[in-house]
């Protein structure tokens, strides 16, 4: 089983599209440190909880995974502690990094950490046929919909796969 990395903001954007079990159709097991959990998914309330429900694994880290994230920390000005864990995890334990924000998908490449993200993962189900092409169409329409908003994902990779899947 592939184990992923994961960061919130993927998590908000399936949670505002009424889609937050879809993630957890994959063959994966999503982890995110046990702190994180608890300081990062409270909006909207009781989010951390719904999403250990689903499968997200709360997870300690390691004291080499700590001293890293403090380093990726002063080094990539523009992410949170939060988010250099997350990054910290998947690079000590070669894993994927779940996460859309830019700052960190950057750290991440700068890392050789492999990163996706919540049009990644639709990606997957898609392909993996987890869900179907209606399932995939609606989820992109929605995300499309509330784009600009809370969610922040790129317009022309949305429309690129609602056109192709016309």
């Amino acid at each position: 089983m592939e184990f992923i990395s994961s960061d919130t903001n993927v998590w908000i954007d399936f949670f505002s599209i009424e889609k937050l079990k879809l993630p957890f159709r994959l063959p994966c097991k999503y982890i995110m440190y046990e702190v994180t959990v608890e300081d990062e998914l409270i909006k909207p309330s009781d989010l951390g909880n719904l999403l250990k429900e689903c499968g997200l694994e709360g997870i300690d880290i390691s004291n080499e995974e700590y001293f890293l994230a403090e380093k990726f920390n002063a080094e990539y000005k523009q992410t949170s502690i939060h988010d250099c864990i997350a990054l910290a995890v998947a690079k000590c334990r070669s894993i994927t990094l779940l996460t859309g924000d830019k700052h960190l998908r950057i750290a991440a490449e700068k890392e050789g950490v492999v990163v996706i993200g919540t049009i990644g993962i639709l990606d997957r189900l898609i392909a993996g046929e987890y869900i179907t092409v209606e399932e995939y169409r609606e989820c992109l329409i929605l995300l499309e919909h509330l784009n600009g908003g809370v969610v922040r994902l790129p317009k022309s990779a949305i429309r690129e796969r609602l056109e192709k899947t016309k």
